[in-house]
């Protein structure tokens, strides 16, 4: 062991980072804060070196307030470990402070219970991300404005309720944004407006919605063609698995290891005379959802499926318990395939 080895941990922010630096020993040597700037982060490099040989660190938040201290660490030859916020045992324990977390940081590495690679953000999983952020929040909305504008309709008079309100979508929205005057009274006209905002604002939203479709449709079919041509992999559950495993698929390691990370990893719920596993409910939820989607895309149409579901039942197994079997075979299917995309 390098005796001079030091080790950085450093809590992130989104104005400032405090770093801490401890020994190999576990001393705490230093803390300092700087500003997440590019200047900021050599600045912290450099005082980190002055205390001694820095080959290791630990951030918090790689991929959000740390993804920029994490490329400038990288680019210096520094390993860099994502380390999770401590738990509220130890929070409780220790107290809550910037250098305390940063300490922890480095703690975490230095014991190696810090083992996760950071994420790196710049290849196709990155422009799946970005296009997909912005695709949740445009249905989410998308959402939203079609629940008002059915809510004023229900509400409406009779006569407006029955000329606009319709079970289709489309219709629905088309109505609205073509009323001219409902009537003349201050509710009539301020209900034609609203309902005229609304139906616009929804045929906007959908615009977006399928010019991101169209986006995702085309970086799934370059960057992951061999995960696109599975039975019930469709665009948007390409981009979240691409997403999920990162630029750099090297981080994980086996087909468990993305099982866990999409939460369908059983886990050991044993106790005494009890042998038994439980959900798991931890790991990435839009993941997860993928999952289940291609489950129930094969369920209902591919006939391999359909008699894997069949035998299962026979055995007494319920529609959930099967789902989540499916989940973890789909896992072990689709991880060999990400990693040749992601590798192409």
């Amino acid at each position: 062991m390098n005796q001079n080895e030091v080790i950085l941990g450093v809590d992130t922010h989104l104005d400032k980072h405090v770093g801490a630096v401890i020994s190999v020993a576990g001393k705490l040597l230093a803390t300092q804060a700087v500003e997440t700037t590019a200047a900021g982060y050599l600045q912290l490099l450099a005082w980190a070196r002055s205390l001694g040989d820095v080959r290791r660190a630990g951030i918090e938040g790689t991929a959000t307030y740390g993804s920029g201290l994490t490329k400038a660490l990288r680019d210096n030859n520094i390993e860099v470990f994502e380390v999770n916020r401590p738990d509220r045992a130890t929070r409780r324990s220790r107290g809550k402070s910037d250098p305390t977390d940063a300490e922890s940081a480095a703690c975490a590495v230095l014991s190696g219970r810090a083992t996760a690679i950071p994420k790196e953000q710049s290849g196709a999983a990155q422009a799946m991300r970005a296009v997909s952020v912005a695709r949740r929040s445009a249905v989410k909305a998308r959402t939203q404005a079609i629940n008002q504008l059915r809510g004023l309709l229900v509400s409406a008079p009779q006569e407006i309720r029955e000329r606009l309100l319709s079970a289709r979508t489309e219709e629905c929205v088309g109505a609205c944004a073509r009323v001219r005057s409902l009537g003349t009274t201050i509710l009539l006209k301020s209900l034609t407006a609203t309902l005229r905002i609304l139906a616009k604002r929804w045929l906007a939203l959908d615009a977006e919605i399928k010019l991101m479709d169209s986006q995702l449709e085309r970086l799934t079919n370059d960057h992951a063609p061999k995960l696109r041509a599975e039975f019930g992999v469709g665009a948007q559950t390409a981009a979240v698995l691409i997403c999920v495993a990162g630029d750099n698929p090297d981080r994980l390691k086996s087909e468990a290891a993305l099982a866990a990370l999409c939460g369908v990893s059983p886990l050991q719920a044993s106790s005494g005379k009890t042998a038994r596993h439980r959900l798991n409910r931890g790991g990435d939820r839009a993941a997860n959802n993928a999952l289940w989607t291609i489950a129930m895309v094969r369920m209902r149409s591919e006939p391999r499926t359909q008699a894997y579901v069949a035998r299962r039942t026979s055995e007494g197994l319920s529609r959930k318990e099967i789902q989540r079997c499916l989940k973890r075979y789909i896992v072990r299917e689709l991880y060999p395939l990400i990693l040749a995309d992601l590798r192409h």
